[in-house]
């Protein structure tokens, strides 16, 4: 089965590929969009730059050795700039400042949701996912997983669960690694095991993808999320939360095809997203509009994929889609 694409975007955001078609412009704007979420963030009591600060004053060599594979050859459409970052996604600054942006970002998704809007939106994405999934998942693959947000949010509703967090960025994994172990360090202070835990847990290794122990940290693996590498028919689910709107559409269906190929038959894909059909994207202001494509520079092609007819093509059944913000959608597709 084919998929058909459309690749006309309407006619304000085609006035806006022009502007940012030109250089300076489009430089201006992503330099406009990260002062607004920095001043956002501000507003709602975080402090981006302290906290920024703290991350970029550690040692990373020791986490980045434990994630990075030297041999992974980066597809062309990742090596560009993304969210207002020349590197894109391959440097220590967009690595460090992922998480305050997404509040920044996420503030606003809900009136007076302030800082607590990141957390909303992620718990509305999972109470479509668990009133979705017939049983819980005990082998789950989190696409796209950045700096772990997506995966320890996860982790937190299915806690007996073996995820893996799969990303292109060895610097967002190296900050997913740390946060991992400091979130084991803070949980053994506040439950330490019982002695007859921890002889359990003697000798148990951190394991292979899809292979750890129930309630173990997760694993992280540095490979494209079309091609992971990872063995056929090996999870009950695999997520991937605000991942597709930063992809071309060939991506995208590679991605979906990937994901079917590593789902068990009746195994679940899910994503979260932006929401195409919103009416905050349908009616956003030229300036706000310029200001989003500067740092999305796929978001035509996302807004015009089919994505019902992506998934039923890469051997899904049909999705369920429901809003599960103002502004984002939840997409779920049960493997045939």
């Amino acid at each position: 089965m084919t998929v058909a694409v459309n690749s006309s975007p309407s006619l304000a955001s085609r006035l806006v590929n022009g502007v940012l078609a030109i250089k300076p412009l489009a430089s201006l704007a992503k330099q406009r969009a990260r002062q607004m979420m920095i001043k956002r963030a501000a507003m709602i009591g975080v402090d981006w730059l302290g906290e920024v600060a703290k991350l970029r004053a550690r040692d990373w060599d020791a986490d980045m050795a434990s994630v990075q594979n030297p041999d992974l050859v980066y597809p062309a459409y990742y090596v560009r700039s993304f969210h207002a970052y020349e590197e894109g996604n391959l440097g220590w600054e967009p690595a460090t400042e992922v998480e305050v942006a997404a509040y920044a970002v996420h503030a606003r998704i809900w009136q007076e949701a302030g800082a607590q809007g990141d957390a909303m939106l992620r718990q509305s994405y999972h109470d479509i996912l668990q009133a979705t999934l017939p049983t819980a998942p005990t082998q789950i693959l989190d696409l796209g997983c950045s700096v772990g947000m997506s995966t320890f949010a996860l982790q937190s509703i299915y806690p007996q669960a073996s995820i893996t967090g799969v990303d292109l960025s060895p610097y967002f994994l190296a900050v997913a690694n740390y946060k991992a172990h400091a979130r084991n360090q803070e949980a053994t202070l506040l439950h330490p095991p019982a002695p007859q835990e921890v002889e359990a847990l003697k000798g148990v290794g951190s394991g292979a993808a899809g292979s750890q122990p129930s309630g173990t940290a997760p694993t992280w693996l540095h490979a494209a999320a079309e091609s992971t590498g990872l063995p056929d028919a090996s999870f009950d689910l695999v997520s991937a939360f605000l991942m597709f709107h930063e992809l071309p559409q060939s991506a995208a269906i590679a991605i979906l095809q990937e994901a079917r190929r590593l789902l068990r038959p009746g195994g679940y894909f899910a994503l979260m997203d932006m929401n195409p059909q919103s009416e905050i994207y349908t009616s956003m202001p030229p300036y706000i509009l310029t200001l989003l494509k500067s740092t999305e520079p796929y978001l035509d092609e996302y807004f015009t994929l089919d994505l019902s007819q992506a998934i039923v093509a890469a051997g899904f059944e049909p999705p369920t889609i429901a809003a599960n913000s103002p502004r984002h959608r939840t997409v779920i597709a049960r493997a045939k």
